[in-house]
């Protein structure tokens, strides 16, 4: 199997003439659109408002305009805003209030308390606030921008045509459109065991009527990680099973480790490794128990499995057009291209990287290339991110692992503290920050910290590493004091180096 490697003008050729012909004589065009696409998430919003903007006549297929329980879920804005990223960004702030009040008798206020967690006031305003957010993706950001938005589910028929089922009516018909882009994302997996249908997901979690008050969440990524932590700090007894050594694989092992030995020893957490579960039974009472692969019995109220998510591709008869799948994912080139010419597919189904911004910079590149006369390939190198665990980490290029496969010579600056705000209640709460300096060049190319804000704190170090910037770059750099960003600047010692891919504390 090989995808098109089409350069972009070649790209840009066919597509081009339809949007000239759109401009000009929009009746006579061969095709109803320039550009449909299906899915109204993050990937599919910005293409097609980018590709609008540059003069295609486009429309936007998504099943629901609102967000609701199921079978839909995902509404207009998709994962991230209804599921995703924005609900779950809310939930960690509601969550870490209990750690502040609990550092406040340290700075003199006496007779502080936590109070009492009110889920379902949370929830009502969670969902008038993700109601607010669909009206603006809706009326605000696709209607302004010129885009069509028809609230349907997209059938494919052919490398030119859908067909449309109306989500109100249940009514069908066929439309065409010179380019096709398919921007479903994901779906939760869960795996097949007996009971797993009492398990929730990343879907559910945020329409329980009622908070659990003991939670067993599976599954060793970032999203278990930060459900596990927001239940924790809302007040629910959350037991963590995982059935590797270690959680987050594939992030820097000095992160990984800081993270266990934070929700070790400042969270009530309870981490079980190595533990797989091979059953769910629902009691009598209406509680769980879940059984590993020991025969050891976990009681609970709810169970939340995060082992990974497929892509949505289910019901958009692929084969109608010939696109080529790998497992429930869509291969696609540097340009977001399937094997099909005339079809394209951003974000979560591609299996490249899933975060919301690189979906973004995904469908932004493509409607540039094929509608804006441009050349943007996409560009997955020093991508930021961020696990929203408590405390957070945020990351950006290599960990020290991939810089040693890819460089051999780096240098590792890390330091680990107590930063100001937790030292002075005497809180036992740890800062980690480490810096990876590929050594010929000096130029960094990873940065990872562990601390209260790591996100805000990463996003603009990302700039310089995506810039080329080197570890002299950083040292020039005055710091703001007192902060623990200002680690980044005064960090001037390595703490060990590698060498032809070995490890070595002093140099010679």
């Amino acid at each position: 199997f090989n995808l098109p490697s089409l350069s972009a003008s070649q790209l840009r050729s066919s597509s081009l003439r339809s949007v000239t012909t759109t401009r000009l004589h929009s009746t006579s065009s061969d095709f109803d659109y320039d550009l449909l696409v299906i899915g109204g998430g993050s990937g599919g919003v910005r293409a097609s408002r980018i590709a609008s903007g540059h003069g295609a006549k486009v429309a936007l297929l998504e099943t629901k305009l609102s967000h609701g329980v199921d079978p839909y879920y995902s509404a207009i804005g998709g994962t991230c805003v209804n599921v995703g990223c924005v609900p779950k960004k809310l939930m960690v702030f509601a969550s870490r209030y209990p750690g502040e009040i609990r550092e406040m008798e340290g700075y003199g206020w006496k007779g502080a308390s936590e109070g009492v967690f009110d889920w379902k006031v949370f929830l009502d305003n969670k969902n008038k606030e993700i109601t607010r957010l669909n009206n603006v993706y809706q009326n605000f950001v696709l209607k302004n921008a010129g885009v069509q938005v028809i609230e349907a589910r997209g059938t494919l028929t052919g490398p030119n045509s859908i067909q449309v089922h109306t989500t109100a009516t249940g009514e069908s018909s066929t439309l065409t459109a010179k380019n096709i882009l398919i921007a479903v994302g994901g779906w939760p997996f869960k795996p097949d065991i007996p009971g797993i249908e009492h398990a929730i997901t990343s879907n559910e979690i945020f329409y329980l009527e009622e908070q659990p008050k003991r939670m067993v969440v599976v599954g060793g990524g970032f999203i278990a990680l930060e459900f596990a932590t927001i239940m924790d700090g809302l007040g629910t007894d959350v037991t963590l099973m995982y059935r590797g050594d270690l959680f987050l694989r594939g992030f820097d092992d000095d992160m990984r480790t800081h993270l266990k030995e934070e929700m070790e020893n400042n969270s009530g957490i309870d981490l079980k490794f190595n533990t797989d579960p091979k059953e769910i039974r629902k009691q009598d009472d209406g509680s769980f128990l879940v059984i590993d692969q020991d025969g050891n019995e976990v009681e609970c109220d709810s169970i939340l499995y995060a082992t990974g998510r497929k892509g949505k591709i289910d019901g958009l008869n692929l084969e109608s057009a010939g696109v080529h799948t790998e497992n429930s994912f869509i291969p696609v080139n540097e340009y977001s291209q399937t094997n099909v010419p005339s079809i394209y597919a951003v974000g979560d189904v591609t299996d490249r990287i899933a975060l919301t911004p690189v979906a973004l910079m995904e469908g932004h590149r493509l409607a540039d290339t094929v509608f804006g006369g441009m050349d943007r390939p996409v560009d997955h190198e020093f991508v930021a991110s961020t696990v929203f665990t408590t405390p957070e980490i945020g990351t950006v290029g290599y960990s020290e692992q991939e810089a040693v496969e890819k460089y051999g010579d780096i240098d590792v600056y890390k330091n680990r503290f107590r930063a100001m705000k937790h030292s002075f209640p005497q809180s036992e709460t740890y800062s980690l920050f480490k810096l990876i300096v590929e050594s010929k060049t000096q130029r960094v190319v990873g940065c990872h910290v562990a601390t209260d804000g790591a996100g805000e704190m990463v996003q603009g170090v990302a700039i310089a590493i995506k810039m080329g910037a080197t570890k002299e770059d950083f040292d020039n750099t005055i710091g703001i004091h007192p902060t623990s960003a200002e680690e980044l600047v005064t960090m001037r010692t390595p703490s060990y180096y590698y060498r032809d891919g070995q490890k070595v504390d002093k140099l010679e």
